[in-house]
């Protein structure tokens, strides 16, 4: 059984905040069931927007780049998604280092 995406969201957010890495919800989705993107800000002017996707060799979850660059470019993207989506949740992750923990276990499930 799948995590609910507030659930995801919330455990994802502590993470987070245990490796003092800020991040905030700019996007509240579908307690349920909504997408989750998220905006990783190198607070350089640039950034990179992640989808969760599946890969189709393992079957797997894993996060691809959905968009990257200038972070108005990102952001752009972000808006396009919102009007294909009503329910998605974004979160955005500020780090100079650009540390994400999106590839630390659990966090692709």
């Amino acid at each position: 059984m799948r995590l609910t995406a507030d659930v995801w969201v919330s455990a994802y957010l502590t993470r987070l905040r245990l490796s003092d890495i800020p991040a905030f919800v700019t996007q509240k989705g579908d307690a349920t069931a909504g997408a989750v993107l998220v905006k990783m800000n190198t607070l350089d002017g640039q950034a990179v927007a992640y989808q969760r996707s599946f890969d189709l060799m393992t079957g797997e979850r894993c996060w691809m780049v959905l968009s990257e660059g200038v972070e108005a470019d990102v952001d752009a993207a972000l808006t396009r998604q919102k009007g294909f989506d009503p329910d998605l949740w974004i979160i955005e992750v500020e780090d100079k280092q650009g540390r994400h923990l999106l590839d630390e276990p659990g966090l692709s499930d």
